[in-house]
């Protein structure tokens, strides 16, 4: 499988970063003989908006960065991962979770993880009788029992930037697999939405590389396969730190207003050149 996708999620306008991620997707895709698909990540139906859906392809084009048909949605495939999600509960390894984020805050004795402040189980504790008593009358999570799930699933080895890497999801303690709005994490959607689409390459930023940890063990966990993953560097602006949707005047809509030609910044992005006031960093 040679497919890759780009993956953006419509709450915000597509930045600079976004259009240097589509382009080395396209890139490697291109090289291996495969194809870019288009998945929207608008599981979160809160911030999800069809204008981004609409400016992201517009981005796109102008850019020339071409993807195969067809639009793959997240908001489609939630009995997919109603499924997958069933499947961890059935095994024993997801429970339910009804902090508050204020709850955890105040009760937080972790270490910081990889993905930030680490859960410290409280509801994991819970008994059985304890738990449907809340489950009747308050709103949960779920999350994944992170100690017996790396200890069910074993080693975890997958290719990383052409290199074979072991990879250790514990650090990250229980995260969340299904929120309490909707019936997945981005961890959860995003390992069955590679699988389901045929994704044999994953290609996006260092930031996201710490989550492969936790991907891997659930593609272990569903007996998915794992694709080769491939993390680039992250575009930074002028004051070193990464690009986020709120640096307007990085957002590619701008630059297209500005008159910069698509396809000459697509062919400058594709051997790493960035325009002024750009740089790019593992940060």
């Amino acid at each position: 499988m040679n497919d890759s996708r780009f993956a953006p999620s419509p709450s915000g306008p597509l930045h600079l970063g976004h259009a240097y991620s589509a382009v080395q997707a396209a890139l490697l895709v291109g090289q291996r003989g495969g194809r870019l698909r288009l998945r929207i990540d608008d599981i979160d139906g809160g911030r999800s908006r069809g204008e981004h859906v609409a400016s992201a392809i517009a981005d796109l084009a102008w850019l020339g960065v071409e993807w195969a048909a067809p639009l793959w949605r997240q908001s489609d495939h939630l009995a997919d991962y109603a499924a997958a999600l069933e499947r961890l509960i059935a095994a024993k390894l997801a429970y339910p979770c009804f902090c508050t984020r204020a709850d955890i805050a105040a009760s937080l004795t972790a270490p910081h993880g990889p993905s930030g402040a680490v859960y410290p189980g409280t509801c994991r504790r819970l008994s059985a009788s304890e738990r449907e008593a809340r489950m009747a009358a308050l709103p949960w999570c779920w999350r994944i029992d992170m100690a017996r799930a790396a200890d069910s699933a074993g080693a975890l080895v997958a290719v990383n930037n052409g290199r074979a890497a072991q990879f250790d999801p514990r650090a990250h303690g229980d995260v969340v697999i299904a929120r309490k709005d909707a019936p997945a994490s981005y961890h959860l959607a995003s390992t069955v939405d590679d699988a389901m689409m045929g994704i044999g390459i994953v290609v996006r930023g260092a930031d996201l590389l710490p989550a492969t940890a936790v991907h891997v063990l659930l593609q272990r966990l569903l007996d998915l396969p794992t694709p080769e993953y491939h993390h680039h560097r992250l575009v930074c602006g002028a004051d070193g730190a990464r690009l986020a949707k709120r640096d307007r005047p990085a957002t590619l809509g701008a630059l297209r207003h500005a008159g910069v030609d698509g396809a000459e910044l697509a062919a400058a992005l594709r051997v790493h050149q960035l325009p002024a006031g750009y740089s790019l960093a593992f940060a």
